[in-house]
């Protein structure tokens, strides 16, 4: 690589450049503080872990220490598994370790939530009168359109 003035007014590199040069720098910020290593664990927390484990548990956040390494993982629990998840805490951090291949986690701390996040109910009930959205179906003109909204009036119906 070789460097070449450009009308006194900057110096422009010509050759190959470093990756890490073309990495915007609100990106760089980001990956210095560990956050791809956070995206990793959460994405593939029921990998890593076993079925029991990621059942009671899931991670919130994750304190990165210097060059990436000796990183504290919180995990959120919830209430009534939190001695399980502290008899695990080793084999968690092994397996996250091994998953990155380097000592990335070196701590892990509980934090009790009373339950689980329970998924919302659907807003939508049975439908009350059906009988009217069927006479709304019928004066539909397009044969492809009616067949389809029958269809997906009748899926409806059986889920709910």
């Amino acid at each position: 690589m070789h460097y070449k003035q450009n009308n006194k007014y900057k110096i422009i590199a010509q050759g190959l450049r470093p990756f890490s040069s073309s990495i915007p720098k609100t990106l760089k910020k980001y990956l210095k503080k560990g956050g791809y290593n956070y995206s990793n664990i959460v994405d593939n927390w029921t990998t890593m872990v076993d079925k029991k484990i990621s059942d009671s548990c899931y991670p919130i956040s994750i304190k990165m220490g210097k060059e990436m390494k000796n990183g504290t993982l919180i995990l959120n629990v919830v209430h009534g598994k939190e001695l399980e998840i502290e008899y695990a805490k080793s084999q968690i951090i092994d397996k996250i370790n091994s998953f990155f291949g380097y000592d990335c986690i070196s701590q892990i701390n509980l934090k009790i939530i009373e339950e689980k996040i329970k998924l919302k109910k659907s807003k939508f009930n049975k439908i009350k009168n059906i009988s009217k959205i069927n006479k709304k179906i019928a004066n539909v003109q397009n044969l492809e359109l009616k067949k389809s909204l029958k269809n997906f009036l009748k899926a409806f119906d059986e889920k709910n």
